[in-house]
């Protein structure tokens, strides 16, 4: 698995895509939060907060993470090389898990330089160091388990068509449905509204970046990433024969 995961990065930075998916997260992330008059700009907001950044975030990855998975598995397909990745000596488990942890290694490559806003906060901040910090890592937990589970719906897409494009839009549907969908539908059901948004990613999001690591919480995002690579593994068996 090793060997693949290192062939997932190499390809990865061995081609423009590694550095424009980091470019642009953090060039949109830049512009909302700095430049861009709007809800989401921090100098506005009066606060010493990153709570505009950890609102942005989930809805930059909705796109960026699909944009970075559609090819794992489609790409494979179309280009015949799916057999040849099979005759290798691992398991269908090994080989997805190499492909989800290379493109969820480069979402948090690109998540890193963004604690220069952390420090930017807490440096200008009036006094200084008025921010946070338990909120702040726990939304930043928060936003790698939400990664985690992005990136197992992506491969999961990845893997039922040889179509990058098909598998970018059913992996931001999914992952839209997930995140924002299920509030939507409890605000329809009044009366079991929080069980239905229990459901929902941004509810367990939401509780993580106040800064208190729920095992409920980790439990649920564990459960979503396993759920779809499981799926994928089934899918990849059922393609092997």
């Amino acid at each position: 698995m090793k060997a693949l995961l290192l062939r997932e990065i190499k390809s990865f930075f061995g081609s423009p895509i590694g550095y424009l998916v980091i470019a642009i997260f953090l060039i949109l992330n830049g512009l909302f939060l700095w430049v861009f008059n709007g809800e989401f700009n921090i100098l506005n907001s009066g606060f010493a907060d990153l709570g505009p950044f950890f609102k942005l975030a989930p809805w930059i990855l909705i796109f960026l993470i699909p944009a970075v998975t559609m090819r794992s598995f489609s790409d494979e397909k179309k280009q015949g090389t799916i057999e040849l990745l099979f005759t290798k000596p691992l398991s269908i488990w090994e080989i997805v898990n190499g492909k989800f942890f290379g493109a969820f290694l480069l979402i948090v490559i690109a998540l890193l330089p963004t604690y220069i806003y952390v420090w930017m906060i807490s440096y200008f901040g009036n006094p200084p160091g008025n921010i946070d910090m338990g909120s702040t890592l726990g939304s930043y937990f928060g936003l790698l388990f939400l990664v985690a589970s992005y990136t197992s719906i992506g491969i999961f897409t990845s893997s039922i068509t040889d179509n990058q494009i098909i598998a970018f839009i059913v992996a931001v549907f999914i992952c839209f449905i997930f995140y924002f969908g299920f509030e939507g539908i409890a605000s329809l059901f009044e009366e079991n509204s929080r069980i239905i948004t229990s459901f929902g990613m941004d509810s367990h999001f939401k509780s993580m970046s106040r800064g208190v690591i729920d095992t409920r919480d980790v439990i649920y995002f564990l459960s979503i990433t396993l759920l779809f690579l499981s799926i994928t593994v089934y899918q990849l068996k059922r393609l092997k024969g």
